[in-house]
C-alpha cells in the first residue's frame, strides 16, 4: 500500500506545482489544461509524469528543448515522501488525509512565499475551512474552545509581533498562524512559534554568514512556520509531553 501512496502523493505534487506558479499570477489552477511556459505547448498525459518525465527528458521540455526548473521533481518528491510519511504514522484514515492536505497547502505557501514574500489569501482561507471540516468530521467539539484559543494566540502573537517590530512580521504569516491555532490548538501553536523563531533565526544567520542574504535584507518567514507545522504534525505530541516532563 505504502507505494502508491507514495505515488499518489507525487501526483499530488505534480498538481501543487501548478498552483505554485498559477496563483501567484492570479491564473486558473484549473484552466488552461498544464502548457510548456516557453513554447505553450499543451502537455500531454506521458509528459506529466511525476519525476520520470523530467528524467526522461533530461530536465527540458519536449517539445522546444526549454529548460525545466528543478524545482518541479523536488516538489513532486517531497510531497510524495510527505504524503507517505503520514500514512506511516496515521494509517489510512480521515486523519492521515487532512493532513495530507494541509501539508499541500504548506508546500504551497513555503514556495510562493519564497519567490513573491507573500502568502495569498487564498490559501490561508481554504487552510481554514478544511481545519473546521476537520474538527466537525472528527467529532472534536470538546476541541472548539481549544482551537478557538488557538487560532486567537497564534494570529494574534503575531500581529503583536508585528506591531512591536514595526513590520517584521506579514499579514500573511499573522493569517497563517490563526489558522494553524485553529488545527493544533492553544498548547501547539505556542510551540510551534517556538520552533519557527529557532529554525528562522538558524536559517537566517546561515544565509548571512554564507553571504547569501545581508543584515537588512527581508527573509520570507512562511517557509520556518510551514516547517515548524508539519514538526508538529508528526512529533508535536511527543514533544510537548516531553517539555512538560521538565516543569
Amino acid at each position: 500500500m505504502g507505494i502508491f501512496i507514495f505515488i499518489f502523493g507525487l501526483l499530488i505534487g505534480s498538481f501543487l506545482n501548478v498552483c505554485i506558479y498559477r496563483i501567484p499570477r492570479k491564473e486558473s489552477i484549473a484552466f488552461p489544461p498544464s502548457h510548456c511556459t516557453n513554447c505553450n505547448t499543451q502537455l500531454k498525459p506521458v509528459d506529466l509524469m511525476p519525476v520520470l518525465s523530467f528524467a526522461a527528458y533530461r530536465g527540458k521540455c519536449k517539445y522546444c528543448k526549454a529548460k525545466i526548473s528543478l524545482q518541479y521533481p523536488i516538489i513532486e518528491l517531497t510531497n510524495g515522501l510527505i504524503t507517505l510519511f503520514l500514512y506511516q504514522k496515521f494509517g489510512l484514515t480521515v486523519e492521515m488525509g487532512m493532513y495530507a492536505i494541509l501539508s499541500s497547502i504548506l508546500v504551497v505557501i513555503t514556495m510562493i512565499d519564497f519567490f513573491t514574500q507573500e502568502i495569498p489569501d487564498e490559501l490561508n482561507i481554504f487552510g481554514l475551512i478544511i481545519g473546521i471540516v476537520f474538527l466537525v468530521i472528527m467529532l472534536r467539539f470538546s476541541s472548539v474552545v481549544n482551537s478557538g484559543l488557538g487560532l486567537l494566540l497564534g494570529g494574534g502573537l503575531f500581529l503583536l509581533i508585528a506591531v512591536v517590530s514595526g513590520g517584521a512580521m506579514g499579514g500573511g504569516d499573522i493569517k497563517l498562524m490563526g489558522v494553524l491555532g485553529l488545527w493544533f490548538g492553544w498548547k501547539l501553536i505556542l510551540m510551534l512559534s517556538i520552533i519557527s523563531f529557532v529554525i528562522g533565526a538558524i536559517a537566517s544567520l546561515l544565509l548571512i554568514a554564507l553571504k547569501i542574504k545581508g543584515m537588512k535584507d527581508y527573509i520570507p518567514f512562511g517557509p520556518f512556520i510551514a516547517i515548524s507545522a508539519l514538526i508538529t504534525i508528526f512529533f508535536g505530541s511527543d514533544l510537548l509531553s516531553w517539555y512538560l516532563s521538565f516543569i
